[in-house]
């Protein structure tokens, strides 16, 4: 019965996600990066993993979608005047040479699950994915990599911010 929801929503992510990829107009591809995270946090669902896809809902489809928006508002990129976003050539290479890596990538991960031999399937213990769970993952084990994402971010915005200024100027 899941596989009946699965396929259906993996397609229509996977349709999603291309849209962001080949859309002209920087806010017609957010606007599908929205909706590729939406079914991604659906997926998590499907997967029993509700505090997973509702941070992926809160998180990535809410406030960093609304920053993404709010950047390219900011820089005014209208569909007319949009110079630097119709390098389609080399956006067209670089996601055919991203679809190999990852083609390449899962058929060695299939060759390696395929070559081990699986008695019986692991049993995760029953605080897996519990809130406490992944905050004391969150700032314990994972405390550098969170703090540099937050960084990136953060230059990220400044970035944007200076460079809207200078094209007011």
């Amino acid at each position: 019965m899941e596989l009946l929801i699965f396929y259906p929503l993996a397609l229509v992510t996977i349709l999603l996600a291309l849209g962001v990829v080949f859309n002209t107009s920087p806010i017609n591809s957010a606007v599908s990066l929205i909706g590729m995270m939406l079914g991604l946090a659906a997926v998590f669902v499907l997967l029993q993993a509700h505090f997973i896809a509702i941070l992926q809902v809160i998180v990535y489809a809410g406030a960093i979608m609304v920053l993404f928006m709010f950047v390219i508002m900011l820089l005014n990129l209208k569909a007319g005047d949009d110079r630097a976003w119709k390098m389609r050539e080399r956006n067209l290479y670089l996601s055919i040479l991203t679809g190999v890596l990852i083609l390449l990538g899962l058929y060695k991960l299939t060759d390696k699950i395929q070559s081990t031999e699986f008695g019986e399937t692991a049993k995760l213990p029953d605080t897996f994915g519990t809130t406490i769970e992944v905050g004391t993952k969150l700032f314990t084990d994972y405390v550098l990599p969170f703090e540099v994402a937050s960084i990136l971010l953060l230059a990220a915005m400044v970035g944007a911010v200076v460079l809207a200024k200078n094209k007011v100027d």
